[in-house]
């Protein structure tokens, strides 16, 4: 019998019920599996559960974006890292839109059971992966500084509100040198992301043609610096066809990215809505490829090249 160790997060969003956890449970046993129930109890848990955890046929994250970050984090600390799958039932749920899931979790445990096994590419900030996002700058410190109660309590809303304050505070111009694939330039940027995602912070579309097997990840910077010049770059860039186009807006693919300030930056970076626990002038972006992920068959022509 397949074996399936189910991690899940008790305190993500506001959808998880423990009392369900047993449904769960039973429903993915029905697809052939014996499943071992895991609730994560601190940060960092899930990662240090995957890292040590014996041979399973598959690991399923229920949990947000950050649960899923910690999930594939300890899956690539191991020696022959794991089949992984992720359910989400975070605030945002970025990855989870992405791969075409809904609100119903029965309904997505299915989608996924009855999905397809991709290889995926993982980007890596010094070493330290990120499944679909990190930056730095402006409205960058929000997903990581909105608390976990507010964010259970008032949902994607929290983030609003949390958004709304920062728009007000003093917007920090950093000066940049970067290497992106041997190409070499500065720039001064007030925002800057690594992505591998259609979906950021909620908004589709900001990132365009993605491919999650392509060994590129997306980058863009803004070099806006009045805070109303940032949201109108982005806000076009969003809805254009060509957001390389947009004023203040740079925007390119690579595989690998050198990045090096002049100076420390004031607010730690944030992956996957998670803050970064390094702090240094120069950062190392490329990409971890061929990791197995179980995901639903409904994105895969529009995610990944190898269909």
């Amino acid at each position: 019998m397949k074996t399936c160790a189910l991690i899940y997060n008790p305190n993500s969003g506001h959808v998880l019920k423990k009392s369900n956890i047993k449904e769960y449970k039973s429903l993915i046993e029905t697809h052939g599996y014996k499943v071992y129930v895991i609730a994560t109890e601190y940060k960092g848990h899930a990662k240090e559960i995957v890292s040590h955890i014996g041979y399973v046929d598959l690991v399923m994250s229920m949990g947000g974006d950050g649960t899923f970050n910690e999930i594939t984090y300890g899956n690539l600390q191991r020696k022959n890292p794991l089949l992984l799958a992720h359910i989400p039932v975070g605030t945002t749920n970025d990855i989870g839109v992405m791969f075409g899931y809904g609100k119903n979790i029965k309904v997505n445990i299915e989608m996924c059971l009855n999905g397809v096994e991709k290889q995926i590419d993982i980007p890596m900030v010094n070493n330290r992966p990120f499944v679909y996002v990190a930056g730095f700058g402006k409205f960058m410190n929000i997903p990581y500084e909105t608390s976990r109660l507010e964010k259970k309590k008032f949902g994607y809303l929290a983030y609003v509100y949390n958004g709304i304050k920062d728009y007000f505070s003093d917007t920090k111009w950093y000066h940049i040198k970067c290497n992106a694939d041997g190409e070499v330039f500065e720039t001064d940027a007030s925002l800057m992301l690594i992505c591998s995602s259609t979906r950021i912070a909620g908004q589709n579309n900001l990132a365009k043609n993605v491919k999650l097997d392509d060994d590129k990840f997306e980058v863009i910077i803004c070099s806006k610096k009045k805070r109303q010049d940032i949201i109108t770059s982005i806000g076009h860039a969003v809805i254009t066809a060509h957001p390389e186009k947009v004023d203040g807006i740079k925007m390119f693919k690579a595989s690998r990215l050198e990045i090096q300030f002049d100076e420390y930056q004031k607010k730690p970076w944030c992956i996957d809505g998670e803050k970064l626990e390094i702090r240094t002038k120069k950062y190392t972006i490329y990409n971890k490829t061929n990791i197995r992920l179980l995901i639903p068959k409904i994105n895969v022509d529009k995610l990944f090249i190898n269909k």
